[in-house]
């Protein structure tokens, strides 16, 4: 009976034990499929699911020849050699065959980087042709990996470098078109996400498959013309040659639209060899970032004022001393001796600042610059011509400048006199052409724009819509300072035309504020604004400028000889018939 016991207790406690290791069981499995359900499948999801970001390309920039865009800016693939030093081997063999093949390159201390055991991923060369990468990996080299990746490239070599700008290391557009519409450029990356097997290959199944194509960035063209675009950049480097100016800038626009067909500046750069690059102002675009006062290139706009508000005419006369007291300051002109009673045809022909000033008395009550003749120049010169304000053109770095408005203490009346022959404001060379454009096409302000339309994934060119104007002056406005500017130029400038077209244009020598906040003694900014085509159409509007550190430059010497030169070009460039 007693050891019928004992086998009675030995199986319960048997039962009890097959029972509790039963429920350790069932509790981890609970605990493992039910509580921590989430945690393994995140870690299956790691392990099967691959994650690849499929890079989107930058798009590509294009001129315009005609209706033909032409490749400024392209892509290039490229590689990069890497190499896990836990697993290379022969570091000598690869070290030679990548200092050869890879060139300047390759790293300098590939040495260096292969002895880190410590890490696993290591550059060895950067941005070598898919040649260059097959040679390296001909070799067959433990360890070595290489990853692909784009670089820009211009076949048109520097033209037009600060229209472009360029892109950096890190894939971002700097400067120029590239840094203005770097998002457009740049396009969306694209994600493939897949289940895969223990050998990495994608599964058709599973609720995890992601596959969201990259979406390539747009593909640019420009309004500038690459032969006009040449041209100019030629004709601006022999003009500063021939001045001795160490500056120079020129924007060439078409003003029945407002296309830019040329943007020049100097000193310029390369933008494949931007490393190269020893003074960063290279890459600045003056024609839009560098505000200065444009001198006695206003005067048209000036002139534009008075007759649009019916204060005066061509033939408006005025009795020149040389000199106008506004205040307490006199007023001098640069060019003495036209006394008498002249016209203000004849005060534009000799850029007579005294005709100005009256032009701005006109505006009030004919004896003084009064309030209501500066509220009437400020709407004129700032919110109709757009002077001081963006202009919204599409290049990075672009500045307003200043027009003072009359409502602040500095708005005065000297200050506005100033302002009608060119001084007292800052401006932008792109502002004041865009400005001129309505003076020689009519009465019509275009924005300024550098873009014509794009290239479609199909390789087809879509122009851009030309955009609606706005309306500063009246049409016999435009017409009547129009013909001033070109009376004025077959005045002073005789024959230096080809015969048979309608040219026209202002000069302008402006002062220059140096570091003491006065006007430098010994430097002067030379300007040239002008327009070329026939008397019933003005195709080209043309302005130039010249300037150097301690150097006294003139419009009419200095900038007008570079504009007659490009200008005479573009007439025969742009095929247009003489008259007779």
């Amino acid at each position: 009976m007693k050891l019928e016991l004992q086998k009675g207790s030995r199986s319960k406690v048997l039962a009890a034990i097959l029972f509790g290791l039963m429920t350790i069981f069932v509790v981890r499995l609970f605990y493992l499929q039910v509580i921590q359900h989430g945690y393994y499948i995140d870690l299956a999801n790691k392990e099967q699911v691959k994650r690849l970001t499929i890079p989107a390309k930058r798009g590509r920039i294009y001129a315009i020849s005609g209706q033909t865009p032409v490749p400024l800016v392209m892509n290039q693939d490229v590689y990069t050699v890497f190499a896990d030093p836990t697993e290379t081997t022969n570091d000598n063999e690869i070290i030679s065959t990548i200092e050869k093949v890879a060139g300047g390159s390759a790293r300098s201390n590939i040495q260096g980087l292969l002895n880190r055991k410590d890490t696993r991923y290591q550059i060895l060369a950067t941005k070598i042709s898919l040649a260059q990468a097959n040679m390296i990996k001909s070799k067959h080299f433990s360890g070595i990996g290489f990853q692909a990746g784009t670089q820009r490239v211009y076949p048109e070599g520097s033209l037009a470098a600060q229209i472009l700008g360029f892109v950096n290391d890190e894939g971002i557009g700097q400067y120029g078109v590239e840094g203005k519409l770097n998002t457009q450029l740049t396009g969306e990356n694209g994600l493939l996400q897949s289940v895969t097997d223990v050998n990495d290959i994608p599964l058709t199944i599973g609720n995890h498959n992601i596959n969201k194509p990259a979406k390539d960035g747009v593909n640019e063209v420009l309004s500038i013309d690459p032969s006009v675009q040449s041209y100019t950049e030629q004709a601006l480097q022999s003009g500063l040659k021939r001045t001795g100016a160490t500056r120079g800038s020129a924007i060439i626009l078409d003003p029945q639209t407002g296309k830019i067909l040329a943007m020049a500046n100097l000193p310029t750069y390369d933008p494949s060899k931007i490393n190269e690059v020893q003074n960063n102002a290279a890459f600045n675009n003056g024609v839009v970032s560098q505000p200065y006062e444009p001198g006695s290139d206003m005067k048209t706009m000036t002139m534009a004022t008075g007759i649009d508000k019916g204060v005066v005419d061509a033939n408006s006369t005025y009795v020149n001393t040389d000199h106008i007291q506004v205040d307490d300051v006199t007023i001098s002109n640069a060019s003495l001796g036209q006394t008498g009673t002249i016209t203000l045809q004849h005060a534009m022909n000799w850029s007579l600042n005294t005709g100005f000033v009256t032009v701005a008395m006109r505006l009030g009550n004919g004896t003084a610059i009064t309030r209501q003749a500066r509220d009437t120049m400020y709407d004129y010169f700032h919110n109709k011509f757009h002077l001081g304000k963006l202009t919204g053109v599409e290049v990075s770095g672009e500045r307003a400048g200043v027009i003072i408005p009359p409502t602040e203490e500095q708005g005065n009346a000297v200050r506005y006199s100033n302002m009608a022959f060119g001084q007292g404001m800052d401006v932008t060379m792109v502002q004041v052409a865009s400005a001129f454009c309505s003076i020689v096409n009519g009465g019509n302000y275009y924005k300024p724009t550098v873009l014509a339309g794009k290239v479609d994934n199909n390789g087809n060119y879509v122009p851009n819509p030309i955009k609606t104007p706005t309306h500063p002056i009246k049409l016999a406005t435009a017409y009547q300072v129009r013909e001033m500017t070109h009376i004025a130029r077959t005045t002073n400038f005789p024959g230096v035309d080809k015969p048979g077209y309608y040219v026209g244009g202002k000069t302008g020598t402006s002062q220059v504020i140096n570091s003491k906040g006065v006007y430098s003694s010994d430097e002067t900014v030379g300007t040239y604004l002008g327009y070329g085509g026939t008397e019933s159409t003005s195709r080209y509007v043309i302005m130039v400028q010249v300037s150097g550190d301690h150097k006294m430059l003139a419009g009419n010497y200095d900038a007008m000889p570079i504009f007659t030169d490009i200008s005479n070009w573009m007439l025969g460039y742009l095929n247009i018939q003489p008259k007779g």
